[in-house]
């Protein structure tokens, strides 16, 4: 088993790589079922909603008490609206992992928790490779890319999160451009790297998750496109102003803007794709009716709000599948 030669933070590594060892020794035969590093691909294998929250908080503190709750899925790290902070994010990466070392040992597995994903400045139309690339050397397991308007922007992300395919690959299209792959905290090396760091469900193998978010009007109007592009995971709905602002409405609750989300869903529902976005305690009965399967609790930096929880227990009263 090989870590990436990467910076730490001090302990970590000899940490994770410890924790790594006990895992495997514990872990069920290679002959078992196949089980998903990422747990939000295993989730939705399973045909289950996923649970997950945002940060900005890339603190210790933050990550240990997400690692605590058993009931967060993922956590994508917002660097939209926030300071594009590689460095912290890999800590926080390595914190993640350090912090779930118990939980992974009694759980008997590889499989993160929660998974990290992450979200960047750019647009879809911008050239963003360079900076995907490096945000999955650093061990991310899935990628939100703001406003992709077109299935060709969408592929060129496809592309960008690929490994290049060897003459031996069934699924050799789209074809991927990561050359050198890492898979950080993930506990695997060598061919079981490659065919994990993969985008699902092209590859139902892989672990990896692209979410565009569908914010404009012409990405609306191209979105059953943007759904059949081969590995893409679903769409993430924003809150609504990027495609309030793009419909010329002053607020979510314009009709038209309502009427956008509404095809958005109803495309995600015939092309079979999970989709969703930020809910509360307000409107879960709503979203979830509505069909999301992908349920975000809004920011937590510190670990779960009062108003995560509240909305945490609201899908779970309305008989979100777990």
């Amino acid at each position: 088993m090989r870590h990436p030669s990467h910076r730490h933070p001090a302990g970590l590594p000899c940490a994770a790589a410890l924790t790594a060892a006990t895992i495997l020794a514990a872990a069920p035969s290679a002959q078992g079922p196949y089980l998903h590093l990422n747990p939000v691909v295993e989730k939705l294998t399973q045909g289950e909603h996923v649970f997950g929250v945002s940060t900005a908080d890339l603190s210790l503190q933050n990550a240990r008490a997400l690692a605590d709750d058993p009931t967060i899925d993922y956590v994508y790290v917002d660097m939209e609206h926030n300071p594009l902070r590689f460095e912290q994010l890999e800590q926080f990466v390595a914190f993640l992992a350090g912090a779930d070392r118990a939980g992974a040992v009694a759980r008997g597995t590889l499989q993160a928790h929660p998974a990290v994903f992450a979200r960047f400045p750019p647009y879809g139309f911008e050239q963003t490779q360079w900076m995907v690339k490096h945000a999955l050397d650093l061990g991310l397991m899935g990628i939100l890319v703001n406003n992709i308007e077109t299935p060709e922007q969408a592929e060129n992300i496809v592309r960008t999160m690929r490994p290049r395919q060897l003459r031996s690959s069934t699924i050799p299209t789209p074809p991927g451009v990561r050359g050198t792959l890492l898979c950080g905290f993930w506990g695997v090396d060598g061919a079981e790297c490659r065919q994990r760091a993969d985008l699902w469900p092209l590859n139902p193998r892989g672990d990896l998750l692209f979410w565009p978010m569908i914010e404009t009007r012409l990405g609306v109007e191209n979105a059953d496109a943007i759904a059949q592009v081969p590995g893409v995971g679903g769409f993430y709905l924003g809150a609504g102003s990027d495609l309030s602002s793009s419909y010329g409405a002053e607020s979510p609750s314009d009709p038209d803007v309502v009427a956008a989300l509404t095809e958005v869903m109803r495309v995600c529902q015939i092309r079979a794709i999970a989709c969703g976005g930020t809910v509360s305690a307000t409107n879960a009965a709503q979203r979830m009716a509505e069909g999301y399967r992908i349920l975000n609790f809004g920011g937590a930096n510190g670990g779960l709000t009062e108003s995560n929880a509240a909305a945490r227990d609201a899908v779970l009263a309305e008989k979100a599948r777990r």
